[in-house]
């Protein structure tokens, strides 16, 4: 599935609820990147410190080194002529300047590898990812397994001492007791 042969600039988003296997897609790609000696950067916001702050991880413990930053535009300070892709993980969590950077990246002949969210739990697309899933030559829509009845799921339900949430609860909840688990449409439940 890889597009490494490549050589202009092209945007890549591989997507999908939580547990599909995002990071460890972008791991894969960044694998075959280092095996094909390309030049390349690995970035993720640094809101993201669940597993390392200075390194993509997937659920699976499966790592690589990354550059943690905190807006979209900071990739800027260390892209230079002769990078030949950049990796973004967990691309939701970053404002709108992402948007222009991937932009100007692809633009410029780079191949831009993304990996995020494509809805937040109350299955409402996150606009960083859903404009990112517009403007992709190459998107990769991965599915997880539903915990409640093993079906493809396509949705992240979010347990809250192990009630469903509420829809007027903030999509980015920090310090809550809080879990996630992959789910159907018909087993994803939102509290009105």
């Amino acid at each position: 599935m890889g597009h490494d042969d490549l050589t202009i600039g092209c945007i890549e988003m591989i997507t999908g609820p939580m547990f599909a296997g995002k990071s460890e897609e972008l791991l894969r790609r960044i694998n075959r990147l280092r095996y094909a000696k390309k030049s390349f950067l690995v970035f993720k916001p640094s809101i993201d410190n669940r597993y390392s702050e200075s390194e993509v991880v997937s659920h699976s413990k499966r790592a690589y080194k990354c550059i943690s930053i905190s807006k979209g535009s900071d990739i800027l300070k260390y892209y230079q002529k002769g990078i030949q892709a950049i990796c973004i993980d967990e691309v939701q969590f970053f404002d709108d300047s992402i948007i222009e950077v991937i932009d100007f990246l692809a633009q410029d002949g780079v191949r831009v590898i993304c990996a995020g969210l494509d809805c937040d739990f109350k299955g409402d697309p996150f606009k960083i990812s859903a404009t990112i899933l517009a403007k992709a030559e190459y998107v990769t829509k991965l599915t997880a397994i539903c915990c409640v009845c093993g079906r493809e799921a396509n949705m992240t339900q979010r347990l809250i001492n192990g009630e469903p949430a509420s829809i007027n609860d903030p999509v980015v909840l920090v310090g809550a007791s809080e879990a996630y688990e992959a789910r159907c449409r018909h087993c994803h439940i939102v509290k009105e």
